[in-house]
């Protein structure tokens, strides 16, 4: 299914129309901005069951997979934005010092204007709408543009924003990376980009011509150990959930595995155990189990088959695009499959003999968007003080970005900027420094020529 592209007299005449829509004042009201959130919420509603089938025609994810990652998500980010809009948009009062008497202090939260919200493929859903939850929950107007491997749900999506908003205040733009380029060569209030970090620095290059504001949601190698004392059997079921989640294309699965070595036979059993349970015997036969996007996500992941000993799993169909849930040992750490995300269902097996030495193996490379620990909760909390990601998870994964009062964003290489709850109303926020200051005194030692600065330098 082609998208069209479109055009850039189009894009110039949307643009232009959401400025000045902007410019109005129509989004500032607090009730209009609960509106349009009731609205989204609404939609989603209505419109579940034709996201769900344009998920499953572009990735094959059921409607379970559908609901738990991508529409639950952004319902419960519409909710809480709705529960805490008018504590969130309130002018916050911060203290005055003696020499600014008898002035008031506060910290103004205003909307930053027009936003540009770019999308990747893996999570189409979630990933451009929970973003608009936050640029409309901050008062602005927002262009969306979804990624065009997705384009069932890309036109669907079109339809759904149409139906419920103005374009002047939301508008959806369709196409491939030509309008990714048309769409970054205009001025915008605020870049919102989704992607790998190969592109992150693309868009932050064109958004530093107009210096643009960007928040970067990229990816990298999500590190998973596995200690001496950890629960195997849990460990594997968890991790084995985390990375076979839509097939393992999540920025923030686990990229590969650090085992202790004492583990080195009771981990990959217990996986295998894990995986039955969670797909069956066969994986390809699982309606729980997602494909990989397009031939060329496939030929990438399944060329890391060749870089390790297969431990487990390892069968693939082209024309399916499947991929089988893959452990891979005695890999090289600098082979491909260890240095590039790899964004599918294969997962390299790092051995360790000791805490230490895996934290030096995390901390030598990027920091990652995700990191795993499974162990006792006191070597946890020691490994998360001396390493950094964006997010973490002990004795468990993924689960950190279900929590909507948590932020999610990365660090380093893995992005720059968060959101989730509060902190997307004020990702899409200017927090702007007042200070109200009465008339009815004029204290005299502010002026010159300074008369009685001996005694005001007291208090400076």
């Amino acid at each position: 299914m082609p998208l069209e592209n479109t055009s850039a007299e189009r894009i110039a005449a949307i643009h232009a129309a959401q400025r000045d829509y902007f410019r109005s004042g129509a989004t500032l009201p607090a009730d209009f901005r609960r509106i349009m959130l009731r609205r989204l919420e609404q939609a989603l509603r209505q419109w579940e069951r034709r996201l769900c089938d344009a998920l499953w025609q572009d990735l094959r994810k059921s409607p379970e997979e559908a609901g738990l990652t991508e529409l639950s998500i952004v319902r419960s980010e519409v909710r809480n934005h709705l529960r805490h809009l008018g504590r969130w948009m309130r002018p916050e009062r911060r203290p005055s010092p003696l020499k600014l008497f008898p002035s008031a202090s506060r910290i103004l939260s205003e909307p930053l204007g027009t936003a540009l919200i770019v999308s990747p493929w893996n999570y189409p859903v979630q990933l451009l709408l929970n973003p608009l939850v936050g640029a409309i929950s901050a008062g602005c107007t927002a262009v969306l543009k979804p990624s065009p491997y997705t384009p069932h749900v890309s036109a669907t999506l079109r339809a759904m924003i149409g139906e419920i908003y103005d374009e002047r205040y939301v508008a959806v733009v369709e196409g491939n990376r030509d309008v990714n380029t048309l769409l970054l060569d205009r001025r915008w209030d605020l870049v919102f980009f989704t992607g790998s970090p190969e592109l992150g620095r693309i868009v932050m290059a064109a958004a530093a011509r107009h210096l643009t504001p960007v928040i970067l949601e990229l990816g990298g190698k999500s590190p998973c150990i596995v200690d001496r004392g950890a629960d195997v059997e849990t460990a594997a079921r968890r991790i084995a959930w985390g990375k076979t989640l839509n097939a393992g294309q999540t920025c923030i699965a686990p990229d590969y595995l650090l085992l202790h070595e004492s583990l080195a036979d009771a981990f990959p059993a217990a996986y295998a155990r894990a995986l039955r349970r969670l797909h069956g015997d066969d994986a390809r036969q699982s309606p729980h189990y997602v494909r990989l996007v397009n031939d060329r996500a496939f030929d990438r992941v399944a060329s890391y088959l060749a870089q390790g000993t297969v431990r487990l799993g390892g069968r693939t169909d082209r024309a399916e695009r499947y991929i089988e849930p893959t452990l891979l040992t005695e890999v090289d750490p600098l082979a491909p499959v260890m240095r590039e995300e790899i964004f599918g269902p294969v997962l390299p097996v790092v051995p360790f003999r000791t805490t230490d030495e895996a934290v030096a193996f995390v901390t030598e490379r990027e920091k990652p968007l995700a990191l795993y620990y499974f162990g006792p909760e006191k070597s946890g909390r020691e490994v998360l003080r001396r390493t950094s990601s964006g997010g973490a998870c002990l004795n468990d994964t993924i689960m950190h970005i279900a929590n909507e009062h948590l932020p999610f964003g990365g660090v380093g290489d893995s992005g720059m900027g968060r959101y989730h709850g509060h902190d997307s109303f004020d990702a899409f926020s200017h927090r702007r420094a007042v200070v109200e200051t009465p008339t009815w005194i004029d204290p005299p030692f502010r002026y010159m020529p300074y008369k009685l600065f001996r005694y005001v330098k007291r208090i400076l």
